[in-house]
């Protein structure tokens, strides 16, 4: 089984991406932060990420989708190790449940080493679950880099441009 990473700062196209590619047939698995925050933000609570068990929900959520991802090759819209950056970004302690799965991702290599990180755009726009503005989120897209490098994972940088362009850049990179 191959598990690919596609990563990157907020906002820089990571979602239309794979979404393109899941109009051509790759297995995808949804980010697990923007589902939380979806879902939280329904129950009425307006900044999920400000409660102190939010980083542990979506690593548990994570979990969750990498057992019940069966395909052969599969593209995740981010990992765990992204939900490590986010609990730093947001100076939070790191909860044992994310502990223990980026344990397990390391130990019995779940993903491949190599990592897709879509560089950002010159915008942001933002939504109800995304409100950071450019200059952070481009912060926080320097602080991804850092960790996956530090963790030992090599990145491939998908560079700006029209979506299906870098749809297509990265699907040829997951044939070759």
């Amino acid at each position: 089984m191959q598990r690919f990473i596609l990563t990157g700062a907020p906002g820089a196209g990571k979602t239309t991406i794979i979404r393109r590619l899941a109009e051509r047939g790759l297995a995808t698995v949804a980010e697990a932060a923007t589902d939380i925050i979806a879902r939280e933000q329904a129950d009425g609570i307006d900044a999920p990420w400000e409660h102190p068990e939010f980083i542990d929900r979506i690593a548990r959520l994570q979990a969750e989708r990498i057992d019940a991802a069966i395909d052969p090759v599969q593209l995740h819209d981010r990992s765990p190790v992204c939900t490590l950056a986010l609990a730093r970004h947001l100076d939070v302690p790191v909860p044992d449940s994310l502990h223990r799965l980026l344990d397990r991702i390391a130990t019995r290599r779940l993903f491949v080493r190599r990592v897709f990180f879509v560089d950002g755009l010159d915008f942001i726009e933002r939504t109800a679950a995304r409100r950071i503005g450019l200059a952070d989120a481009r912060r926080f897209g320097v602080l991804h880099a850092r960790i996956y490098e530090e963790l030992g994972y090599e990145l491939v940088t998908i560079p700006p441009g029209p979506a299906d362009a870098r749809a297509e850049f990265l699907r040829a990179q997951l044939v070759a």
